[in-house]
């Protein structure tokens, strides 16, 4: 459990036992569900050997990345390369990222923005959505907007605009990102500090915000 206690932090006795429950569950297949997770370039799974696909980034210094692993009861329990031994890793992220797309999750016009900026937030998956085109193609249609800046600074956390967005929306999203960054009182971990452009719901660029 070395790589685990790694990529979870600290020991800790109550949090080891969960940790424990969780592992178990999965070996005896009552948690076999495999999903994406977006994860800062920083990472410790990174070091720790953890499976992984770089979004942005040199391979030796990412700057965001996909990790995978099993969404337990208390933990996500990411997968290591022996993890998918025997198995075709091409159809195991294709699983991945199916199961993804099944996750339900709702667009929001925020009326205080003039309808120009939509949220889809509170669900745990609602940042990894990003990486699934059709719901970036929903955000096209509801904004008529053929190129699109996303924000997911925290995990649990979407905004969308249009590039073409009134100057004074363009600059209150970019402020509502900033406390979204900086704001750690929801437990959320962070993601990135950039926002993402969207064409034909397909991640095409980054700006970085650092």
């Amino acid at each position: 459990m070395s790589f685990l206690k790694k990529i979870f932090g600290k020991e800790n006795p109550e949090a080891d036992k969960k940790l424990e429950k969780d592992v178990q569950m999965i070996r005896t297949g009552q948690v076999n569900v495999i999903y994406p997770i977006l994860k800062p370039g920083d990472w410790v799974g990174i070091k720790a050997g953890a499976l992984k696909q770089t979004l942005f980034g040199p391979p030796e210094a990412p700057q965001l990345v996909i990790g995978f692993g099993y969404d337990a009861p208390d933990n996500f329990i990411f997968l290591m390369p022996k993890d998918i031994d025997g198995k075709d890793p091409n159809q195991v992220l294709q699983d991945a990222f199916a199961n993804l797309e099944a996750v339900q999750s709702e667009f929001v016009f925020s009326e205080s923005l003039n309808n120009q900026v939509l949220t889809a937030s509170g669900h745990d998956f609602s940042s990894e959505k990003i990486l699934c085109q059709s719901h970036m193609m929903k955000a096209h249609q509801l904004l008529n907007a053929e190129e699109l800046l996303v924000s997911i600074p925290r995990r649990r956390c979407m905004m969308v605009t249009s590039t073409k967005a009134d100057k004074d929306v363009l600059n209150k999203f970019l402020q509502l990102h900033n406390h979204a960054w900086r704001d750690e009182s929801y437990g959320n971990a962070p993601i990135i500090n950039a926002l993402i452009k969207i064409r034909n719901g397909k991640i095409s660029g980054l700006f970085s915000l650092d």
